[in-house]
């Protein structure tokens, strides 16, 4: 008899991930380039910008944590494996912490990012069909 991995999540539904209380951002800015390899935040920022409402919370974290460690990001063991413990949600990424961005999860789980300074932004805000999450704070 297999074992069965418990399988985590770090998807949310219909929830905005709001800038974090800290961030030193006063609109979306995307991440800068330092050194020759690509930063989490300026990876994570290439897929949602480049493809809204195409990734899951999920699907974005592995895609990731697969390029940055020479695995492919279709392989669904590695994933499976990968999803066996818990793992930090988009409320630690650099986007909302550092540079500026909400994140919006719709019905399907999928993700947008939405410049703080935007109408956008102030829209999810405003909207009590939609629950609203802190980005985790940059500093303790």
């Amino acid at each position: 008899m297999k074992n069965k991995l418990k399988i985590h999540t770090t998807n949310y539904f219909d929830t905005f991930i709001k800038v974090a209380e800290d961030t030193k951002a006063n609109k979306g800015t995307r991440p800068i380039r330092k050194g020759d390899k690509k930063s989490v935040g300026e990876m994570q920022y290439e897929m949602i910008a480049e493809n809204p409402y195409y990734y899951t919370s999920d699907d974005l974290i592995f895609h990731v944590f697969a390029q940055r460690n020479d695995l492919k990001p279709e392989d669904q063991e590695a994933r499976k494996v990968y999803f066996s413990k818990g793992r930090p949600c988009l409320r630690t990424s650099p986007l909302a912490k550092n540079y500026g961005f909400g994140i919006h999860h719709d019905n399907y789980g999928k993700v947008a990012l939405y410049g703080m300074e935007t109408n956008e932004y102030q829209n999810f805000l405003d909207n009590d069909m939609v629950k609203k999450i802190k980005a985790m704070r940059s500093t303790k």
